[in-house]
């Protein structure tokens, strides 16, 4: 994941996908040939030269101050999201990041134990490429009760929430609406990536995506960006039937870098009793007598 390449295509692209109209421009008709906004445009509306705007989106320019990153964002028209994925592009130029293998993630035993005391909702602890580092027996049944239960214990081959979405027929029949929560993992990831474009192991995984997947290849190509914090998603789950889900997600480690992921439902509803069937469904076996 080149830095300069990222910021360039990422800033190329969001242009490209303002029209003049929207940020009160003429437009030209058949005599635009350009997709969306000029650079010269864009450079007017941040109040930078065109030349110097040229440079940075060529990837000849890495002394960007965050006041014009700022300026260019506004421009663009980006949310805070988006803004926050712009400097982190900038930063990685800046720091001309070398691919490098980070360790295996873990988790501390208290935040396994704060897993189980979640009880029958739903949840796991994804890390930073979106490896399920855990999970209770509730997140296990409703996410991938057709995967080894055991298997986020194998650093080498855990579960990637990514791997599901895009390469797992399971995966994608559970959502009533894949597209949504495809886009919705590809943007968060490819926040990831500007953060960490020294990832090695991101890279390769972004890199096997895109060629097994077309989908992933062109959302990856569209350069949007959401940290998907919280999402409402309709399930088709084999055992249960259709249930409607809020996935939360939480931070609890300082670095922000492992989440947990919470699934909870409307109290009261349909969805709250088919999640309990679940529950009571996939619960252990009291001990017989005599054991």
């Amino acid at each position: 994941m080149n830095g300069q390449r990222g910021l360039g295509n990422f800033l190329q692209i969001r242009r490209a996908q303002l029209r003049p109209e929207d940020v009160g421009l003429p437009d030209y008709g058949d005599r635009r040939r350009v997709p969306g906004l000029r650079r010269e445009e864009l450079a007017l509306l941040a109040g930078v030269s065109a030349s110097y705007y040229t440079r940075l989106e060529q990837g000849q320019s890495v002394g960007a101050s965050p006041e014009i990153l700022d300026a260019i964002g506004r421009a663009l028209h980006l949310d805070e999201a988006e803004q926050r994925h712009l400097h982190d592009l900038a930063d990685s130029v800046k720091r001309r990041a070398v691919l490098h293998c980070p360790p295996a993630e873990h988790v501390d035993s208290s935040i396994l134990h704060l897993l189980e005391a979640f009880g029958d909702v739903p949840a796991l602890i994804s890390g930073r490429r979106g490896d399920v580092l855990a999970w209770n027996r509730t997140g296990h049944a409703l996410f991938a009760s057709h995967i080894d239960p055991a298997g986020p214990a194998d650093a080498a081959n855990r579960p990637n929430l990514a791997r599901l979405a895009f390469l797992d027929p399971h995966t994608r029949a559970l959502y009533s609406d894949w597209p949504s929560k495809a886009r919705a993992v590809v943007e968060n990831l490819r926040m990831t990536a500007g953060r960490h474009p020294d990832d090695a192991l991101l890279a390769s995984l972004v890199g096997e995506l895109t060629m097994k997947s077309p989908e992933f290849a062109s959302l990856w190509a569209d350069h949007r960006v959401s940290p998907c914090d919280s999402a409402v998603y309709e399930m088709r789950h084999p055992l249960v039937g259709r249930l409607t889900v809020t996935q939360q997600s939480l931070r609890p480690t300082q670095d922000g870098e492992r989440h947990i992921v919470l699934t909870f439902t409307e109290p009261g509803s349909p969805s709250q009793a088919a999640l309990r069937l679940l529950a009571q469904a996939t619960a252990p076996s009291p001990p017989t007598s005599g054991e």
